[in-house]
């Protein structure tokens, strides 16, 4: 399913295409309940490897007590969003953290690095979503960065979470050194996140001149999108719940696209905005 819609400053239609919760690749593992936006470990299809730069939405449920091993990455860029729940972080650098809501865990894996994430917290499970994306220069040097954006700061607007290193006000920075900066990035692209409530409506500006695409995801509130009710929102005509997502194409810089909310409770939606 597809549809065209217009932005308040482009002359151009963009297609919208959407990207159902339940057509996503998922495994249950127990102690790991996941859903898969591309291509990853043992879901493939040629269809979704990636989008411009990234490539991989993980949505993760962790079972306390539980979590990933120490296991190595080259190369990619990859963050964790918590959304509920403790994550405990630690890598080959020395960092050792614990993160809950509203944390970003950023690794730049660069020429490689070794980590684990464990559900340390015997209380509740983990919920979080991993994102990596591939970076436009290679063998860099690794590098890790921690913020957090609260629930406050996101209401009913956009805050940048994740920015280009050529258009973060940290330029020539591998980690942000500010409270208001984004964390810093090697890719043309952007992250933004909102918690939208309903009857809201929130505008992103496009960061960059020129062709491109966006791609948003809603978080899931439960292990499956409600049958009614939940969180929805509206962007170009087309409605996605909880655990929908959407790929935008076409669109150009300078430009803006809306999304609405129009759901019975408030959504919470990332944004990504990258070169085509």
């Amino acid at each position: 399913m597809a549809t065209s819609t217009s932005t308040s400053t482009t002359t151009s239609a963009p297609t919208i295409t959407p990207r159902r919760w339940n057509a996503r690749g998922h495994a249950d593992h127990s102690w790991l309940y996941t859903f898969h936006t591309f291509s990853f470990a043992s879901y493939h299809d040629p269809k979704f490897q990636s989008f411009g730069p990234l490539r991989v939405i993980n949505e993760d449920r962790v079972q306390r007590g539980t979590g990933f091993g120490t296991h190595s990455h080259a190369e990619f860029l990859i963050w964790s969003y918590i959304v509920s729940g403790e994550l405990e972080h630690k890598d080959s650098l020395g960092n050792l953290e614990k993160l809950r809501r509203g944390e970003v865990q950023f690794t730049s894996a660069g020429t490689g690095i070794s980590h684990s994430e464990y559900c340390r917290n015997e209380r509740e499970d983990v919920h979080f979503l991993q994102i990596w994306a591939k970076p436009n220069k290679s063998r860099l040097t690794p590098h890790y960065a921690t913020r957090k954006y609260s629930d406050e700061s996101k209401t009913n607007k956009f805050v940048r979470i994740m920015e280009s290193v050529d258009r973060s006000p940290s330029l020539n920075n591998q980690t942000a050194t500010a409270e208001t900066d984004p964390i810093p990035l090697h890719a043309d692209l952007s992250m933004s996140a909102t918690i939208l409530s309903p009857g809201k409506s929130v505008t992103h500006d496009l960061v960059a001149e020129g062709e491109r695409n966006v791609y948003l995801h809603v978080v899931m509130s439960g292990r499956k999108q409600p049958a009614t009710g939940g969180a929805r929102i509206e962007v170009g005509g087309v409605e996605l719940g909880e655990g929908d997502g959407a790929f935008v194409r076409g669109l150009r810089g300078p430009g803006t696209l809306e999304v609405k909310g129009t759901g019975e409770k408030a959504a919470e939606v990332l944004l990504f905005d990258m070169g085509v």
